[in-house]
This record gives C-alpha cells, structure tokens and sequence, in this order.
C-alpha cells in the first residue's frame, strides 16, 4: 500500500523569502542525503507567494495570442462529445523533455475571434499515462460535491456544520489553520468526496462531463483515515440552510479499495495529466467557455475554489488556490522567466513575478506529493492555473505535471519535488521563447 499522512505539509508550511534557486542545486537521484528533506521543508512546504495586486477577477486571464488558423481550436469547433480530444489541436511530444524527467501536459490559451482557443502540448506522448494524482484531486472532490447542492451555498459566510466553508477550501490547498479550519486537508477532502459519492466522481471524466474518451481514469478512493465530521449535517447562510447528504466509506458502493481487483499499481483514483489538466482549464474558463460549465457548479462556487472569499486571516494571507502550499511552481515560473528576460536576473521570485507582470500574475495550484511502497517511488504531482500579463504579451495556460524518483521516503520525495521543478521551468521556458505561429 501507499504511505500517507493526513497533514503532510503542515509542519513545514511558513512563508519564505527566497531567491530563485536551481533545482539542479539538488542532485536528483534517490538518496537519503538531506538536500531531499532541505528542498522537502523549505520549497514544497513553504506557504506560497501572493502577487502585489492580488484581488479577485472574475476574468482571470485575458490572452493576447491572436490564433486565426488550425495552431489552436474553440469548442465550437471540437465539440464536447466523445472524440473530442482527437479533433484537438495538440501535439503529444511538443516538448523536448523525455518521458523520464516526467510528464506533462499544458493548455495554452489564445483569442481566436471573440472566443477562447486552446492547444494541448505534451512530452513523449505520456498525456495518456495513468499516474496517481495525490492530493490534485482534491480538486475534483471539492467541485463534484458543490456542484450537487440545490441552491448556490458558496458564499463567503457559508458554514459547513460550524466551519466557514471557505476556511475549508483554504486549509485544503495550505495544509494550514485558516479560521476554525485546522489544517487536515485530508479529513475535508474525503468528506467532500464523500458528498459527492465515487460514482458521480468518475462519471465526470466520461459521459457525465469531460468524456475524456479513456475508461481507465476514474475517482474512487478517499484520503487519510477518515472523514471531517461537521457538527450537524446542515450547510447554513444567514439566509437559508440545505441538509448535505452524506455516504459513509463503508456504503458507498462506489468506493474501491486501493489495490482494488480493477485497480493496478496507480491504485483507485488514476488519473492523467489530460485528464487532470482538462478539468481543471474547463473550471478556470468557466464564464468564458459556457459550453464546457460543470453542470450544477454555480459562478460562486468556482470563485470559492480559486480565491476561498471569507476566508479567515491564516499564513498564506490568501484563500483557495490562491494559499496552495509550495513555492515549486513560483520558483520554476521566475527562473523561466529569467531567462526569457535577462534583466531579471539576480532578483528573488518574487520580484520576478511582480516586475514581470506589473504584480498581476496569477498562479492557482494545488500541489500532491507522496511515498508510495506499491510502486517503490516517491512521487510529486501539479496540477495549476497560470496567468501572466508580460509586456509582451498576457499568456494564460493550464498545466498538470508529475515526477517520481525510485525509492519510498520523504527525503526522495524532495528530490522528486525539485526534478518537478526542473520540469516545469523547462516546460514555460519553451512555452515563452517557443510562441506559436
């Protein structure tokens, strides 16, 4: 079985001011040398950098690219269907990374007339490759069950039993107290996962939503040892209030143990970087891209899950997506940049993000990470939303990503964090110095 632990970043979580470091200053191999366990705390478990203009936009993004030819499609002209993906414009080896410095898969954004266009881009054709997702998936657990309430209860004074709601989101991607909420984003995650029910879950990759067109990807197990128990089952506003129906582990049919019989190595809930990338884009487009909403996810809900409006004060200073835990994806960002505009070289991430984009940037990311003794890896996965408003030009893109190293500890789980960091500062490089034609 795999290793968990129900708080895996919480020990480690503290807001850090550092300067771009290389990943390659980590030796990427398997060992139990403690620049694995440095990279571990101080990168992975550090609480994120927030952008100097930080306030809630509804239009996330505006891109720049001008796509008037095939290099990008809009929904209208791939449809939602079954096949979509093969009528995609997409390229499954665009980046130069083989397949073991590990995968990923990005949707870039473009115009195309008044509409939003995209292109899939992969590395070694591995868009297909089941992975274990970790906690990114928390993600779909969190929208499955909004999604399924009757009225629109994502509000900023929302309470789930005696706990803000957006404290709840909050700590999930912080792994830190936000309010009432003490940082076990395991315990949330599973009892979101269980409102919404497995079935429900794993039909959003197919026939129910994403029709991702691979059976094998599915959402059946949990998190931890078990639930969050709200007090009282109630949801609540000042206004209203709606009873959350509730499926313990042991009754939900839809539930499969790890090693399940259907289940192989990547256990119960394996995923892709498509697959994952795809969910995500399609909830960070969702005003934009009506055709591809979640059905029943209100406006309010996606905002809650990007930005946790009403969260309480906590050490992130920021709520949802925005307080994920790590600064890997900040830190691969800058250093891309860096090296796209020399003129910023020598400053601290931070800095970077800001000059580069005026203090408009935006990176909503949800980080998952683990020791797995089925597969004898230790594994590091993101899953992120990216704006960044370059003088040059706004590129906005979705990406999903994974790495792992061979052997189960969590000192090798900082070595596969800092070969996830190499990967996705290659990934922007090229998407930056490589723009389509």
């Amino acid at each position: 079985m795999k290793k968990t632990t129900s708080k895996m970043f919480r020990a480690f979580a503290g807001a850090l001011s550092l300067t771009v470091i290389m990943p390659a200053a980590y030796a990427l191999q398997s060992s139990d040398d403690p620049q694995g366990e440095a990279y571990y705390k101080q990168v992975m478990g550090a609480a994120p950098l927030a952008p100097a203009h930080p306030e809630m936009r509804w239009q996330q993004c505006a891109p720049t690219v001008a796509a008037d030819s095939s290099a990008y499609q809009t929904v209208a002209e791939t449809g939602t269907a079954e096949g979509w993906v093969e009528a995609s414009a997409h390229d499954w080896s665009y980046f130069e990374m083989p397949a073991d410095a590990g995968k990923v898969l990005v949707i870039d954004y473009a115009r195309k007339g008044d509409e939003l266009a995209f292109r899939y881009l992969g590395n070694a054709e591995t868009h297909d490759d089941l992975y274990e997702p970790w906690s990114t998936s928390k993600i779909m657990a969190f929208s499955g069950a909004l999604s399924l309430l009757s009225d629109n209860f994502a509000q900023p004074d929302t309470l789930v039993g005696e706990l803000k709601l957006a404290d709840l989101i909050t700590s999930i991607h912080s792994y830190e107290t936000s309010g009432a909420a003490d940082g076990n984003s395991n315990a949330y995650a599973y009892y979101l996962a269980d409102l919404a029910g497995r079935d429900y879950l794993t039909a959003l990759f197919h026939d129910a939503w994403l029709n991702i067109g691979q059976p094998q990807v599915k959402f059946r197990g949990a998190y931890g040892p078990e639930a969050f128990a709200p007090t009282g089952d109630y949801w609540r506003t000042p206004s209203r209030s709606v009873k959350a129906a509730f499926v313990a582990r042991d009754s939900d049919p839809g539930m499969l143990s790890y090693r399940c019989e259907d289940c192989g190595l990547t256990g119960n809930k394996p995923m892709t970087t498509l697959a994952s990338a795809e969910f995500l884009k399609r909830l960070a487009s969702h005003k934009r891209v009506p055709q591809t909403q979640l059905p029943g996810l209100s406006d309010d809900a996606v905002m809650m899950l990007f930005y946790g409006p009403g969260h309480s004060e906590n050490s992130a200073n920021a709520g949802g997506m925005m307080a994920g835990a790590s600064l890997m994806p900040h830190r691969a960002i800058a250093a891309a940049l860096q090296t796209h505009l020399p003129e910023l070289e020598g400053l601290s991430t931070q800095q970077v993000l800001d000059q580069a984009t005026n203090g408009n940037w935006r990176i909503f990311h949800k980080l998952g990470a683990g020791p797995s003794e089925t597969r004898g890896t230790s594994e590091v996965v993101a899953l992120a939303h990216i704006c960044l408003p370059l003088a040059a030009g706004t590129r906005e893109f979705t990406v999903a990503a994974q790495a792992s190293v061979k052997g189960d500890s969590y000192e090798n789980v900082g070595f596969a964090g800092a070969k996830l960091e190499q990967l996705l500062k290659e990934t922007v490089q090229q998407i930056l110095t490589n723009p389509p034609q």
